[in-house]
């Protein structure tokens, strides 16, 4: 298993715990995202964006089963350059949340395209935003359909948009009709089920991500949004076991329950050849 969504934290000294801590879960590894950049003032003191993917790199460098996520402000006025630098330092993908601008902003878009052409993936936030400020506005699933413009791009939603998912759903439909219109051409939209989702709302979600007729199998990821510093074991069985209870409930098959926990991750990342071709999605049919 995977986790798909791990914070560094800024206490983060030595990966062996971290992977110690995955092992007593479960996991064999994960995404690990760096630090935040400096328009998160709540988050705490910020490095610069040159010492924040040092940090990064440095912890997962030798750990193939930890991947380096870079997390960026695409209004900060030498983001295309931060772009070009992370990529040939190696970093697998870029976070990136809308807090004061839509995800349609025309700065931010031209940085979406620039990943997008090195072919690197986007972990967005989506949902209801905890950050003292009126930022959850931008962060609706809809306000993301202007990525379908961008060729190629590969991105997450993360927290199953919540409480929004009925809304993700209905926009991951939207981007898989594309993708069965014009593949060569069309986004890739991966859902990400990292809570988010209160306990109370997780198996009706679930259920709905599952049910609804959509080809999911190979476009959702699990993440738990613990941290390095202090990887909470007993979260992540707390999830890994609810989700699997469901995901019986539901009669979701082992395989798409070993792609969920585990391979999507790396189909995301394009570490996994995603041969697997989605079902069409298709008016009529």
């Amino acid at each position: 298993m995977l986790d798909g969504h791990i914070h560094t934290t800024g206490d983060d000294k030595d990966p062996k715990l971290l992977l110690k801590s995955l092992k007593m879960a479960g996991m064999d590894g994960g995404m690990v995202i760096s630090r935040h950049p400096q328009s998160f003032p709540l988050l705490g003191k910020s490095k610069d964006p040159e010492q924040r993917l040092r940090d990064i790199l440095a912890y997962t460098r030798g750990h193939t089963r930890l991947f380096p996520c870079f997390w960026i402000d695409p209004l900060e006025k030498n983001a295309l350059k931060q772009v070009d630098v992370a990529c040939k330092s190696g970093i697998n993908a870029f976070k990136i949340i809308c807090n004061r601008f839509y995800p349609s902003d025309p700065r931010a878009m031209k940085i979406y395209s620039a990943i997008a052409a090195r072919k690197k993936p986007i972990l967005f936030h989506s949902g209801i935003l905890w950050d003292g400020q009126v930022s959850s506005k931008f962060n609706r699933p809809l306000e993301f359909e202007a990525l379908l413009s961008i060729r190629g791009i590969v991105f997450s939603l993360a927290h199953i948009s919540w409480p929004w998912c009925d809304e993700l759903i209905a926009v991951y439909g939207k981007f898989l009709n594309a993708y069965s219109i014009d593949p060569e051409w069309s986004a890739r939209l991966y859902i990400d089920l990292t809570p988010g989702t209160p306990v109370l709302y997780r198996e009706d979600t679930l259920r709905k991500v599952f049910t609804v007729g959509y080809d999911v199998a190979h476009n959702v990821i699990f993440g738990t949004d613990c941290s390095t510093a202090a990887y909470n074991v007993k979260w992540a069985h707390e999830w890994v076991d609810r989700d699997t209870a469901i995901y019986k409930k539901l009669k979701v098959d082992a395989p798409t329950r070993e792609s969920v926990f585990g391979c999507n991750l790396e189909r995301f990342l394009g570490l996994r050849v995603a041969n697997e071709k989605p079902k069409k999605l298709l008016m009529g049919e």
